[in-house]
C-alpha cells in the first residue's frame, strides 16, 4: 500500500516545470519524505481555496504559500482580516517543533523575511490605497450601492452630466452634491438635457450614500488614486513583494470590505494586459475571511464578483479564497477554484457532521483515505491537498504535512512597522494629502454665482425704479423700505439702494450749497 501510494503521489505531484513543494504526503499517519507534494507554478492562476476550522493553520499555510511564490519572483496580494501576518516582513525562529516537522519531511528550511509593503484603506499605520469615484463608473457603482434600474439609470444620468460639465467626482461628497443640485438648482437644466430625476430616486441614493460612509468609506474614495500595476513590485534580488493590506478596523463593515475588494479586482481586470497561461502567474491575491465577502454581497454584487473571478485569470492573476468551509463560498466560484488545501474540519454537532459530509463532496475520490473521516483526523499544520497538474487535470487528494513559514509567526510591533513604512517608496508617493477643485467645489461656486446675479439684477431694477419715482416724490424711499419686494431680497440690498439713493441726493444738495 505504501509503495502504491508513493508511486502514485510521485506520478501526480512531479512537474516538467517550475513550482513549489508545500510538504509531503501522509499513510496511515506515517510521513512519506519520498511522496513530496508539489504544486506547478503554470496553474496558479486557476485560483484557489484554503479551508478550515479556526485554530488549525490556515493562516500559516497562507504564510507558506506567501512566502514560496515571493520565492519564485512572484508578487502577492494579501487582505490581513485578523492583523497576524505583518510578521513575513522578519525571519522567524526555530523550535523543537520545527525541526523533528523537516527532519520527518526530509526537507531544510532557512529563516529569513521577505519584502513586504504594508498598506491600509482606514486609519491604521500603511500605504493608503484611495480610488476615486469617477474610476467606478456608473454601473459598478450602482452595484455598490445596491440600487435598482431606475436608480441606477439615475446614477448614469450624474455620471453623463459630469463628463458634460467637466466636473470631476473623486469622493462621495462630490456625488451627494451633484444629487442635491439636480434636484434643486439644477432640476430645470436635467428637465431639459437628461430627463426627468424623481425626487424619491435622489434620496434613496443619498441613504444608500450615507449607509456606506457610516462603515467609513470617504476614506477609501479619494486622490491620490492607487495604481494597480504598483502591487507588481520586486525587490532588487528578484523577490516579488507581499504586499499586506492591513483590515483589522473593518471586520463589522463587511460592505466597505466587499466593495473595496470589488473595486479593486475590476481596477486590475481593466489595466492588467492579456497574459493567458503563462509560465507563472503575474500575481497572487489571497482573501482571508472571504466568507465577510459573499454573505453581505447583494446579488448585483455577487454577480460582478462571480463573473470577474471568471475572467481574471487570462490577466495573469490568482486569487486564493480562505475561510472555515468551502460551502462558505457561492458554488458559482468554488467551481473555478483549481488548488484546494482543505485543513481540519471539528464534528460538535448534526450540523458540523452534514457540513463536513458537504465539504469532502468538494474533492476527489481517493483509495487511500474515507474524506469526510479524515477531515475530522488532521492536526494543526496537516491538510488536504489537491491542484490542477500542467495539463490542467485534478492531481490526487493527499494528506499532507505542510512545511512551516520561513518568517516570523507573530506581528510587527509599532517600532518595526514605523520602520517598514520610513523605507517604502510607495508611502512618500501615496501618504499625501491631495484636494483639487472637483464637482462639489464647482457646482457650490455655480450656485453662489447664480445667485448673485439674481441679486445683482433685482437691485439694479429697484434702483432703477427708486431713481425714477424719486424725482416726483422724494418720500418714496420710505415707502420702498416697506416695500414686499424689497423685504424679500434682504437687509444688503436695502442698504445698497440707500447709498445709492444719498448718493444722488447728496451731488444735488451739493450743487444747490455752490450756486447760493
Amino acid at each position: 500500500m505504501k509503495s502504491e501510494f508513493i508511486a502514485e503521489m510521485q506520478s501526480g505531484y512531479n512537474f516538467k516545470g517550475k513550482s513549489i513543494q508545500l510538504g509531503c504526503g501522509i499513510l496511515n499517519n506515517e510521513v512519506c519524505a519520498d511522496a513530496a507534494v508539489n504544486i506547478p507554478l503554470k496553474t496558479l492562476n486557476r485560483h484557489g481555496l484554503i479551508a478550515g476550522a479556526t485554530g488549525t493553520g490556515k493562516t500559516k499555510t497562507l504564510q507558506v504559500l506567501a512566502e514560496q511564490l515571493s520565492e519564485n519572483g512572484i508578487p502577492v496580494l494579501m487582505m490581513d482580516i485578523k492583523g497576524d501576518l505583518s510578521g513575513i516582513a522578519k525571519a522567524g525562529k526555530s523550535n523543537a517543533i520545527i525541526e523533528e516537522r523537516h527532519q520527518k519531511m526530509n526537507l531544510p528550511i532557512q529563516f529569513r523575511g521577505m519584502p513586504v509593503e504594508l498598506m491600509t484603506i482606514s486609519h491604521q499605520k500603511g500605504v493608503k490605497l484611495r480610488a476615486t469615484v469617477s474610476e467606478f463608473g456608473p454601473v459598478l457603482f450602482s452595484k455598490i450601492l445596491g440600487l435598482n434600474d431606475t436608480q441606477s439609470s439615475v446614477m448614469a444620468i450624474l455620471f453623463k452630466y459630469c463628463d458634460d460639465k467637466q466636473l470631476p467626482l473623486l469622493d462621495l461628497a462630490d456625488v451627494k452634491k451633484v444629487l442635491r443640485f439636480a434636484g434643486n438648482e439644477g432640476k430645470q437644466e436635467f428637465t431639459e438635457h437628461y430627463g426627468q430625476i424623481s425626487p424619491a430616486s435622489i434620496s434613496t441614493i443619498l441613504r444608500n450614500i450615507l449607509e456606506l460612509e457610516q462603515q467609513g468609506a470617504e476614506m477609501f474614495f479619494g486622490e491620490p488614486s492607487f495604481e494597480v500595476d504598483d502591487l507588481c513590485q520586486l525587490n532588487s534580488t528578484g523577490k516579488g513583494f507581499i504586499n499586506i493590506i492591513r483590515l483589522t478596523d473593518i471586520q463589522d463593515k463587511p460592505k466597505l470590505f466587499s466593495t473595496f475588494m470589488l473595486c479593486l479586482l475590476a481596477e486590475i481586470y481593466a489595466e492588467f494586459p492579456e497574459q493567458g497561461d503563462a509560465e507563472k502567474p503575474k500575481l497572487v491575491i489571497f482573501i482571508d475571511e472571504a466568507h465577510l465577502i459573499f454573505n453581505e454581497s447583494s446579488k448585483a454584487l455577487l454577480s460582478q464578483i462571480e463573473a470577474i473571478i471568471k475572467l481574471i485569470r487570462s490577466k495573469g492573476v490568482g486569487i486564493f479564497f480562505c475561510t472555515q468551509n468551502p460551502i462558505d463560498i457561492p458554488n458559482a466560484v468554488l467551481g473555478q477554484l483549481g488548488l484546494k488545501i482543505q485543513h481540519a474540519l471539528r464534528a460538535f454537532t448534526a450540523v458540523d457532521r452534514k457540513a463536513i459530509k458537504s465539504a469532502s463532496e468538494n474533492y476527489p475520490e481517493s483509495k487511500f483515505y474515507q474524506t469526510d473521516k479524515i477531515i475530522t483526523e488532521l492536526v494543526i499544520g496537516e491538510a488536504l491537498v489537491t491542484a490542477l497538474n500542467e495539463k490542467g487535470i485534478p492531481t490526487p487528494l493527499v494528506a499532507t504535512m505542510l512545511r512551516a513559514p520561513m518568517s516570523r509567526m507573530d506581528i510587527l510591533n509599532d517600532d518595526e512597522i514605523a520602520e517598514l513604512l520610513e523605507a517604502s517608496a510607495l508611502a512618500e508617493k501615496y501618504n499625501v494629502s491631495i484636494n483639487r477643485k472637483s464637482a462639489e467645489e464647482i457646482l457650490s461656486a455655480k450656485i453662489v454665482a447664480s445667485q448673485n446675479i439674481e441679486v445683482q439684477s433685482e437691485l439694479k431694477s429697484q434702483q432703477k425704479k427708486a431713481a425714477e419715482t424719486m424725482k416726483n416724490d422724494p418720500s418714496i424711499l420710505e415707502e420702498l423700505s416697506k416695500n414686499t419686494m424689497v423685504r424679500q431680497i434682504g437687509n444688503t440690498i436695502l442698504r445698497e439702494l440707500t447709498r445709492g439713493l444719498l448718493g444722488v441726493l447728496g451731488f444735488n444738495n451739493s450743487k444747490t450749497r455752490k450756486r447760493k
